[in-house]
């Protein structure tokens, strides 16, 4: 694994920088600019060495569907369009990167490939399919029957979790998440997690919804909520909680630490993506570990797959694995 100080040395910036930054300080004062440099490098030093690219390879399109700004909130996004880049130049393929807020650019470019990262409306659907019907989707599956796909089962990682904490003696369980909308606004995006957490508790004879809380995907929504939490629930605050992605667990665990409210003795916190960070903050985090990396390969190789002349389309679950570090027991 590396180690703060790699991570400084190949950003450009002090180790005392990266620490708080991989931390999400409130307080620190740095440029967007670095602290991309400081979480690309974090997830960069993993992957293998690139092979260089040919000339007058094949050209991807690789949109993201947050902005530059939103991708900072959540690095879940980063990890997978690094790992399709990654992908892209280990199979000398050239790259060309939107985020989706510029993807009117797709049509000056002579793209024979799209891997769209994120979630995409029917009309976001039409709109690339402009540029090409060749669209492998990377965390959604508009159309089965057209499109190929990339896609985690957050159903069953989501039972996972809840089976460790029940294993573990915890009955009083809390949620928190959060909700996304299209970019577009056509819709508001059922989220697996929260739905399989009120499911598989109810069956469990275990579900208390007023210790479910959602909100946004960020830092600032987990410290939010856990903090209303806190307040709410005073000394019966749940003894476990599971929260739907690793940046909302990281703004958790600073509310708790706030309120000198012990994890894992008082409070366990599982989290869900295991994106680059999530091992260096304090306590480290536990989460269930979603293959992002992977999941950016697997696009590239469906894109392969189709321009060797595969017709049927095809959808790829990647399997997730639960990682308990020191924020649970």
């Amino acid at each position: 694994m590396a180690t703060i100080k790699d991570i400084a040395e190949k950003a450009g910036v002090s180790i005392a920088t990266v620490s708080r930054v991989l931390n999400y300080d409130p307080t620190i004062s740095v440029t967007d600019e670095t602290k991309k440099r400081i979480f690309e490098a974090a997830e960069q030093l993993s992957y293998k060495k690139r092979a260089p690219r040919k000339a007058n390879a094949p050209k991807v399109a690789i949109i993201h569907w947050y902005t530059e700004k939103e991708e900072l909130e959540d690095l879940y996004y980063m990890s997978i369009r690094l790992g399709a880049e990654k992908q892209c130049q280990a199979k000398n393929l050239q790259v060309v990167k939107l985020f989706y807020d510029r993807h009117e650019d797709l049509l000056h470019e002579n793209v024979q490939g799209i891997i769209a990262v994120g979630k995409f409306s029917g009309k976001q659907v039409q709109d690339l399919k402009r540029v090409t019907d060749t669209i492998v989707f990377v965390d959604c599956s508009p159309d089965d029957e057209k499109y190929d796909a990339v896609v985690v089962d957050f159903e069953k990682a989501t039972r996972k979790v809840l089976d460790h904490f029940i294993e573990n003696g915890h009955t009083r369980i809390g949620y928190i998440g959060g909700r996304e909308s299209y970019k577009d606004h056509t819709a508001t995006i059922e989220d697996l997690r929260e739905k399989t957490f009120k499911a598989y508790m109810g069956e469990k004879g275990l579900l208390d919804e007023k210790a479910m809380y959602v909100g946004a995907f960020s830092v600032n929504h987990g410290y939010a909520l856990m903090k209303q939490a806190i307040e709410e629930w005073g000394d019966a605050l749940p003894t476990a909680f599971f929260v739907a992605n690793d940046a909302m667990a990281i703004g958790c665990l600073r509310a708790l630490h706030e309120a000198k409210i012990a994890v894992p003795e008082r409070v366990n916190i599982i989290g869900v993506n295991d994106i680059s960070v999530s091992k260096y903050v304090y306590p480290a985090l536990s989460t269930v570990k979603v293959y992002t990396e992977m999941m950016g390969e697997a696009a590239v190789d469906l894109l392969l797959e189709r321009w060797a002349g595969r017709k049927i389309a095809k959808k790829v679950f990647l399997a997730t694995e639960l990682k308990i570090r020191q924020s649970s027991l």
